[in-house]
């Protein structure tokens, strides 16, 4: 599994299984992959027209809210008592925010976040890999560069810990650890160690990216669903040259907002069903909007860093018959988060409720099944299958 300093929520916020993801790989987090657009109340920003008052009426939600107003009559922490509550309700991808976290992280749906811009990955031995290193951001300048050995965050070893911790690590605290302050990398470059300090800035995102191979098969890389991202995908296909297919790279993707992994969708499938899912007991749908490209040949490529929300769009290509999916079996996570405005402004993220592909497959602890294996090189395999799959006309 692998991660950027995205979306992951800053460590203070983060327990339990919460702990294993969300926007990972581009990041990797617990809270919030799935979620579906919109601030809680009174937070401004996005609306979801999903969201009714049956959400905060949950009895889930009144529970870590009534905890975390009983504490705050008692002049205790809110946030704790609010996360005690989460934790005791075994709510595997429930999480607390403070006001500045939640912030970043709404932020970071736009494409903006604060880090220093590198990605990176867990190795089998336990080391921490650099994977990727952004453009002009804090690491690219400091000389940081793929395949640097990540040893150390402010002297804390990171060797055997999950992507995420060493994320969040890199991340700091959204309150304490701003765009200018400073964080210390201990790095390893084959026989070469030395520390890097870096200034943590407000970076963006490019969340889609587009390359032709040489035989004109378009690749368009789709690292998380961040805000604009689906009409982006659909520029890209409509640019595509008419007689290629189309390898779309979710590999790595941990999700983000719903409605751009169904405006996605909709590049490829002239309306129908994307995904139902209930919401405190009700069923709802979500449909594509007609119109997309539905002949041209058409490859989806997966690993066990594509989640939520690229989970949904996976399993909607596939039981649609739109697309070949090629790869490994994807994370699992299914399950829908909606935030909450707690009483002291802190907004907790619960889980109100989980996905079903088309065809009535549940993701959530079981993933998407590839129909083929991906090789020892994915990307060749996707042409492969695509030519398989013969000229679109």
């Amino acid at each position: 599994m692998s991660g950027r300093d995205l979306f992951c929520p800053p460590r203070r916020s983060r327990r339990g299984a919460a702990l294993t993801l969300v926007f990972a790989s581009v990041l990797v987090a617990g809270a919030a992959t799935g979620s579906l657009p919109g601030s809680p109340p009174g937070a401004g920003g996005r609306k979801s027209p999903a969201r009714t008052a049956d959400w905060a009426a949950s009895a889930h939600h009144a529970a870590v809210s009534e905890a975390a107003a009983a504490a705050m009559a008692d002049g205790k922490s809110p946030m704790e008592a609010a996360e005690r509550a989460v934790s005791r309700s075994g709510d595997r991808w429930g999480a607390v925010y403070s006001q500045g976290d939640f912030q970043e992280f709404q932020e970071a749906l736009d494409g903006q976040y604060t880090g220093v811009g590198l990605w990176a990955r867990r190795e089998r031995d336990g080391g921490i890999d650099v994977t990727r290193v952004q453009t002009g951001s804090p690491a690219a300048d400091a000389g940081i560069r793929s395949g640097d050995r990540l040893r150390s965050v402010d002297g804390e070893k990171v060797d055997g810990l999950p992507v995420t911790e060493v994320v969040s690590l890199l991340r700091g605290d959204a309150d304490d650890a701003p765009a200018g302050t400073a964080v210390t990398l201990g790095l390893e470059r084959g026989r070469r160690a030395w520390t890097e300090t870096l200034r943590r800035a407000r970076l963006s995102t490019d969340p889609v990216t587009v390359r032709r191979l040489a035989d004109g098969v378009t690749v368009i890389k789709v690292a998380a669903f961040t805000k604009g991202v689906g009409d982006k995908v659909r520029t890209a296909v409509r640019g595509a040259p008419a007689d290629s297919g189309i390898i779309l790279d979710l590999r790595g993707n941990s999700g983000g907002l719903v409605t751009e992994a169904v405006t996605t969708a909709s590049a490829f499938l002239d309306g129908g069903l994307v995904a139902t899912y209930d919401v405190d007991g009700r069923q709802r749908a979500l449909h594509a909007e007609p119109g997309g490209d539905t002949a041209r040949p058409l490859v989806a490529l997966v690993d066990g860093g594509t989640m939520s929300a690229a989970e949904l769009l996976t399993g909607a290509l596939q039981d649609r018959g739109r697309a070949v999916v090629v790869g490994s079996r994807t994370f699992g996570k299914g399950s829908v988060q909606m935030p909450s405005r707690l009483p002291d402004g802190s907004v907790a993220e619960l889980t109100v409720g989980h996905y079903r592909t088309p065809g009535g497959r549940s993701v959530d602890g079981h993933g998407i099944t590839p129909d083929l294996d991906p090789g020892s090189d994915a990307i060749q395999r996707a042409r492969t299958v695509l030519t398989g799959l013969g000229d679109p006309s």
